[in-house]
């Protein structure tokens, strides 16, 4: 992967349920992470006293963050309705020339603040919450 923009990646929400995707307001830093969990099996008798692991167990999950200002009334009204309600909702994560990981996450995390001579900002975190799909772009 050659260099890019971070503006291109993006976080987008199925904001209606009908899988029409929608930038998820104004974020201008963002991360994620994927995480698989091992299953220890090491004994006794395992080789030179070394750490053994089962392949293929274990527990997969991604969690993502953000920062940024609020774009639109719409988007920002509907983040806060699924932290409130603790609501799982489908995301679209687009890594360019990476692929696209989409599935259902929960919001939570939601942080609001504003400085005196500046922009009010948000931070939010979610968590996945289920089997994420992978597509190449």
């Amino acid at each position: 992967m050659v260099a890019q923009s971070g503006k291109d990646l993006l976080v987008k929400l199925d904001v209606d349920g009908t899988g029409q995707f929608e930038t998820v307001a104004g974020l201008r830093a963002t991360r994620i992470a994927f995480n698989a969990e091992t299953i220890d099996v090491t004994t006794i008798e395992s080789p030179g006293g070394w750490r053994e692991i089962l392949g293929g167990a274990g527990i997969k999950s991604a969690n993502l963050s953000g920062s940024g200002v609020f774009k639109d009334e719409a988007t920002d009204q509907k983040a806060r309705e699924l932290f409130f309600a603790s609501q799982l909702a489908v995301y679209q994560i687009i890594i360019p020339d990476f692929g696209r990981i989409e599935g259902q996450f929960q919001l939570t995390f939601l942080e609001y603040a504003g400085s005196y001579n500046g922009e009010a900002n948000y931070e939010m975190s979610l968590a996945s919450a289920g089997e994420l799909t992978f597509a190449a772009l």
